[in-house]
């Protein structure tokens, strides 16, 4: 059986270093390696960070955006090899750690202030 220490070293050689710092509120791209069939292409999501969950090598966040008139959200696991890679677009002004409220939101009153309009 493995001790919390083992457990930790195991984990922390999956930690990536490589992604960029951001925030809840913050507009990010996510560039994800989807496999279709025996096909490998990027697809990316963009949208705001709604949630981060953090957990070490098991740490998730969510995105959420409109596509259609339909809000869409996704979870993304953050040191998955899947990422390939996350670009921070814009950097958002909340006060929140969750931002659960713009799911009940709509059009303009659903953006979340920008740092550089600040």
């Amino acid at each position: 059986m493995l001790t919390l220490s083992k457990i930790a070293a195991l984990e922390s050689q999956a930690l990536r270093t490589d992604l960029p710092d951001f925030r809840v509120g913050d507009t990010v791209a996510v560039n994800y390696k989807i496999v279709e069939g025996d096909k490998l292409r990027v697809q990316t999501f963009r949208g705001i960070v709604i949630q981060k969950h953090r957990a070490g090598a098991r740490s998730t966040f969510t995105v959420r955006k409109v596509s259609f008139n339909i809000g869409v959200e996704r979870v993304f696991p953050l040191h998955s090899p899947r990422v390939e890679s996350i670009e921070v677009l814009s950097r958002g002004v909340v006060r929140q750690a969750r931002l659960f409220y713009l799911r009940d939101l709509k059009g303009k009153a659903a953006r979340v202030a920008d740092e550089k309009d600040r």
